[in-house]
């Protein structure tokens, strides 16, 4: 009970230094509240990879009993994270007798089929770099980050994580977008156009001059015109399958607009696995990088983040960086005490 009234007090507290809490998991968990916890990141340790300091989950005789406790895990999870909050688990694979198990993806599926998670992205994690010994097989440098919610709408600030787009100039009188794009050649590709009729040709025109002020006032920072056997359709050149190929279909062109505030991260990063931190007693700490994406996009400003196999903290250390409280929950008091060191918290 010493726990769950630490973690009401940390709740009413204004400091944004995060809680530390040494002991299992599920135990832990189990005592939290319901909907209490806005944002979730968490890396289990890696079934038949690693002895971690205290045992603890990983070292279970099969991935079957390993993915079973985990599903305990995460069912808690589920529970203490609000309706609109987000689920970010890191799994790496394993090999037995030279047969890749599956793990994230068989955690993942199990995920969705049996406790009713939503994922929304799986985020390929290059490492860029790798060591392995084997005469047979490629050098794994990925792991995967799922993404995970409990409804259709939940908490995500996109606009937080746009890179920052190059903008449009204005040069001899005409406004030319960071890539180029003037209007003419479109303008031209209309007026020689044999597949556009008099009408659409029309249309297309007076659709390109508006998106040509819109340019210019800023509310777009670049785009894409499509049109009819001018160019190849974005997906598919079925109208049944493909909302673009029915707009060209019926209007004989369509946009691709950029947003001003710039385009959204994709789901490949490539981010080198952390190789500093404690290496003498934790293995497998992940770079402070791979949480900043997570953190800024789908936890609130005032929200609070969990790790519930928090090892060196970097969670919780990334969340005290942008501001967030945050809960972190270790087997090991010795990880925990580290963690506490690298927040600068005093246990």
């Amino acid at each position: 009970m010493r726990n769950l009234e630490r973690f009401h007090g940390y709740l009413n507290d204004a400091s944004k230094s995060p809680l530390f809490i040494c002991g299992d998991s599920l135990n832990v968990l189990r005592l939290l509240p319901s909907a209490s916890i806005d944002f979730c990141m968490t890396s289990p340790p890696y079934w038949n990879q690693r002895e971690y300091s205290n045992g603890g989950i990983g070292l279970e005789e099969d991935y079957i009993g390993y993915i079973e406790n985990l599903l305990k895990i995460t069912r808690e999870i589920y529970r203490v994270l609000k309706g609109e909050g987000s689920f970010w688990l890191n799994l790496g694979d394993s090999y037995v007798n030279k047969r890749q198990i599956g793990v994230p993806w068989r955690v993942a599926l199990a995920l969705t089929d049996q406790q009713g998670w939503i994922m929304r992205n799986d985020v390929v994690w290059h490492k860029i770099k790798g060591m392995d010994t084997s005469r047979d097989k490629l050098r794994p440098v990925h792991e995967y980050v799922f993404h995970l919610v409990k409804q259709d709408r939940y908490f995500y600030d996109i606009d937080a994580i746009r890179t920052k787009p190059r903008q449009a100039i204005v040069k001899n009188g005409a406004v030319t977008t960071a890539t180029g794009v003037t209007g003419v050649k479109y303008k031209r590709q209309i007026e020689l156009s044999t597949a556009l009729s008099d009408s659409e040709k029309l249309q297309a025109t007076k659709a390109l001059d508006k998106t040509l002020c819109r340019l210019e006032r800023g509310e777009i920072s670049d785009f894409r015109m499509v049109i009819r056997k001018q160019h190849r359709t974005t997906h598919s050149d079925s109208s049944r399958v493909s909302g673009r190929a029915k707009e060209l279909a019926e209007k004989g062109f369509y946009f691709l607009f950029y947003h001003p505030k710039g385009s959204k991260p994709g789901d490949v990063w490539e981010i080198v696995p952390e190789d500093t931190t404690k290496r003498g007693a934790h293995y497998a700490s992940y770079p402070e990088d791979l949480c900043k994406i997570p953190i800024i996009s789908t936890c609130p400003p005032d929200g609070l983040v969990l790790d519930p196999f928090c090892g060196t903290g970097t969670t919780n250390l990334v969340a005290f960086q942008m501001g967030r409280k945050s809960v972190g929950i270790d087997i090991s008091l010795e990880y925990i005490e580290y963690a506490a060191e690298r927040c600068h918290i005093l246990l």
